[in-house]
This record gives structure tokens, sequence and C-alpha cells, in this order.
């Protein structure tokens, strides 16, 4: 692999890296490489036991109407099947060095991958909102003397100062809350189990296969949302870390994490009375341990939603530099812009609606439309097609190197990638023909995957340009 140089002081001992990160978007060259791949697993793990996948999790037996049998099931499937996806793309993170929106050059050419990184900015801008609004309720359920608004300020600044410091905080942060939130959902378990108060605990609910799919898509959608930005937090790895170790470490975190924060949605609100907001069903149906309870997923949501900031000033960096290409911005640079847009979502959180984080939960779902395509090319084209070898030099060059300002191949694929599923969306924004023979169920992003990875390999194969370019990086990687 072809890799620039880097102006960076030598670090030769992985454990005296400074704390606060001084890459941005850069290629990390292996003097500043650092950690272990089991930082993968604590990382995704401690940082998935968190209050959004918990409501998320919920929705299969509150909207879906499924039973707890069904609804675990539902969300089992989904998220093995998701899992994959997203720790092929984590896998990536050591071989390239550089994070994930950035590499999508590659792929879409330096000017083509401009569409789907502001789309990632928007969507992790929107999870940083939510999240913020959520840890404010929380904090006022736990002391009802901070309204939620103030709330929201706290736990946005929390955040903030958590991604300002950025990739080495942010896997400390997360070996503490493996532990930490690990025994306490685990408690939180053992408790609603041993006190249920519902005689419809196990029968509310039943099997239908709308919401049984609708489900299963929600819970794949959750990891195949962390696709754009995973790749981040792996590129610190050294580069001799494997695929499949990086592979494994991430996707038995994230998987495991989310799965017993989304049951455990479900679990809590099949203990209280139909019609309680989750995290309210978290807090009744843990009785004594409610308030401890809510005090863990204010801390987790806080520090889980860093990812959330620190991925979204990355995907703004990476357009700004599309631009600017001579422009590698420093620490400073990463500072500022996290400011700026903890101080947007706050303005915007405090003024809206009482429905912000639905509404949120709505643009997200719809947004993931579009970067469905974006994963099958991606995944195709490191997979099968390069192989990993890449030349970093051109990913950073104006015109693109020798992957171009635009790969003509990639942009038919991505938009016949969105097209084809649009007949089969159903989301609050827009509802296509299909559902209604399938009871609602929204199938579209299984369309988008099955249709635009074979579509993308037979474009790309095909290009006599682009296969002269796959060469050209092959020769580089080895000279």
């Amino acid at each position: 692999m072809n890799t620039p140089q880097s102006n960076s002081n030598s670090n030769s001992n992985g454990n005296a890296s400074p704390l606060i990160e001084k890459h941005t978007i850069g290629y990390v060259p292996p003097e500043d490489r650092h950690g272990k791949v089991r930082d993968l697993f604590t990382l995704w793990f401690g940082g998935n036991i968190a209050p959004l996948p918990i409501v998320t999790g919920a929705l299969g037996v509150q909207i879906f109407h499924l039973n707890l049998l069904w609804g675990i099931v539902a969300i089992i499937v989904g998220q093995l099947v998701g899992g994959v996806l997203m720790a092929l793309h984590s896998a990536q993170g050591p071989q390239m060095g550089i994070p994930q929106m950035i590499q999508s050059r590659a792929q879409f050419g330096s000017w083509g991958a401009l569409l789907v990184t502001v789309i990632a900015g928007v969507m992790y801008i929107g999870f940083f909102a939510s999240n913020i609004v959520l840890a404010g309720k929380l904090l006022h359920g736990i002391e009802q003397s901070v309204s939620v608004p103030v709330g929201i300020v706290i736990g946005a600044l929390g955040s903030g100062l958590i991604g300002i410091i950025g990739y080495r905080f942010i896997h400390i942060l997360n070996r503490i809350g493996t532990w930490v939130l690990g025994i306490g959902i685990f408690i939180g378990f053992g408790y609603i189990f041993t006190h249920i108060a519902t005689d419809d605990f196990f029968t509310r609910g039943g099997f239908n296969i709308a919401g049984w799919l609708a489900t299963v898509s929600l819970s794949a959608l959750w990891q195949i949302a962390f696709a754009p930005y995973v790749s981040d937090y792996s590129r610190y790895l050294p580069e001799n870390v494997s695929v499949a170790s990086t592979f494994w470490a991430t996707y038995l975190g994230c998987t495991i994490g989310s799965t017993l924060a989304f049951v455990f949605g479900a679990v809590a609100v099949l203990a209280v009375p139909p019609g309680v907001d989750a995290m309210d069903a978290v807090k009744a149906a843990t009785g004594p341990l409610g308030s401890m309870m809510l005090v863990l997923f204010l801390l987790s949501v806080i520090s889980h939603n860093a990812l959330n900031l620190y991925g979204a000033v990355l995907a703004v960096i990476t357009s700004l530099q599309t631009f600017a290409y001579r422009w590698i911005p420093t620490a400073k640079a990463r500072a500022v812009l996290s400011v700026v847009i903890l101080l947007a979502c706050c303005y915007g959180a405090i003024g809206a609606s009482t429905n912000f984080v639905g509404n949120l939960v709505d643009l997200v779902l719809a947004l993931l439309v579009v970067l469905v395509p974006w994963t099958a090319i991606n995944l195709i084209d490191f997979y099968v097609i390069h192989k990993g070898n890449y030349d970093i030099q051109s990913i950073f060059q104006a015109d693109g190197g020798l992957y171009g300002r635009f790969n003509p191949q990639a942009l038919i694929a991505y938009v016949i990638g969105i097209l084809v599923q649009i007949p089969f969306m159903n989301t609050p924004m827009y509802a296509g023909p299909v559902p209604k023979y399938l009871d609602g169920a929204d199938l579209s992003w299984v369309i988008g995957l099955v249709l635009t990875s074979p579509l993308y390999y037979w474009l790309a194969t095909r290009d006599t340009n682009y296969r002269r370019r796959t060469m050209s990086a092959n020769i580089a990687r080895q000279s």
C-alpha cells in the first residue's frame, strides 16, 4: 500500500501516545499505531449498552406487538446479520490507517464521495442531537430540580469533552464502561425477572410477520448505521493486525452489547402496564434499582454520544478537505468544529418539539436508505475487487489521483441501489407500494444490498480504466 510520509513525531511506544488525539483524517503512520484488538470489543460492547438501543429494542413489543420470545428472536437475527456488514467495515481500519469516509474516495472519486460523506455527517449529527435529548430527560428523571434543557446542555458538554480529547480517551472510557454497564444490565435483568408485576409478561403480543420483519430490520439497521465510522476506531491499530481478529472483536462486542440493550428494552416495557415510555419503564421495572440504572445509562449515553460527535466532525472535515485538499487539520480544528456542532445541536434540541427523538429516528431511517448502497459498494470494492490494496496518496489528492474525481461505475450502482429500494420503503417520511402486500414490512435495505453488490462488481470489473487504476494501486503498494 502506497502511503504518504508523515511529519508527526515518531512514537515507538504505543502506550506513551498522547491522550489528546493529534490526527484527524490524515493517514496514521506505523509509529503512531497503538492499542490491542480486544479494545474493539470493549468499545462496541460498552458503547451499545445505552438508552437509544434500549428505546429501539422496546419498539418490537410496543409498536409491532410481538411477544417476548418472537421479539428476542427478531432482535438477535437482525443483530447477527447487520453486525457482519458493520464488522467488515471495521476490519478495514488497520489496513488503511484512515477514516472510513475519506477512504470512500477510492470507490467514488474525490468529489463523488462527497454526497455520501455529507449524508453520513447529517445522520451522526442527528444521532448526537437525539442522544443529548435522552441525556437531558435522564438527568431530569434522576434529579427533578434539573430541567430537561439544562440536562441537554450538561449531556452535550460531557460528550463534547470526550469527543475533543478523541480516540484514546473514548477507548479508555469504554473499557471501564464494559465492566460497569455489563454488570449493571445483568443486575437489572435479574431484578426484573424476579419481580415480574404484570400478568401478561410472557403472553402480551404474539407473532405477526410484518412486526417480526420490521423488528429484524430495525435491529440490523442499528448495526449498519455504524458502518460510515466504525473503522475510525480501528485505524490506530498496528498494520499487522489481521482482518479476521479485527472483524471478530468488533462483531462480538457490538452484537452482544446491542442485543443486551435491545432485549432489556423489550423486557422492561413488558414488566409494566402497556403505554409506558421505554425509559420510564426501565425505572419502574427495576424498582429500588431504578435510579441507579438511570445514572448508569446517563453516563453511558454521554460516553457513547462522543462517538457520534467525533464521527460527525470527521465527516465535516472530510467534506471541507475535498475543496481544500492541502489542508489536513489539527486537533485544534477538530475541537473548534466539535464546539460549533455541539452548540447548534443544543440550540435545536432545546427549541424542538416534544417528539424530537421520534422525528430524528424517522430521519435516520430515511438516510439509511442512501447509506445501504454505499455499504455494498465499499465492501465489494475493498474485499473483492481491490483486496485491500489502495494508493493512500491518491485519496488525498485534489483530482483523486488514480481514482479520479468521479467513478461513474460506483455512482451508477449507487443511484440504482437507492432507486430499487424506493418501492419497498415503509417509513413515516415515505411509504412505497410493496409493503402493503407484506403487512407493512420494510425490506428496502435487503433489496438495496442484494442488488447493488453484484451490479457494482459487474460494472467495475468491466471498466478498462478502473481495472488499470486497480493494477496501478497494486504496483504502488508493492513499491
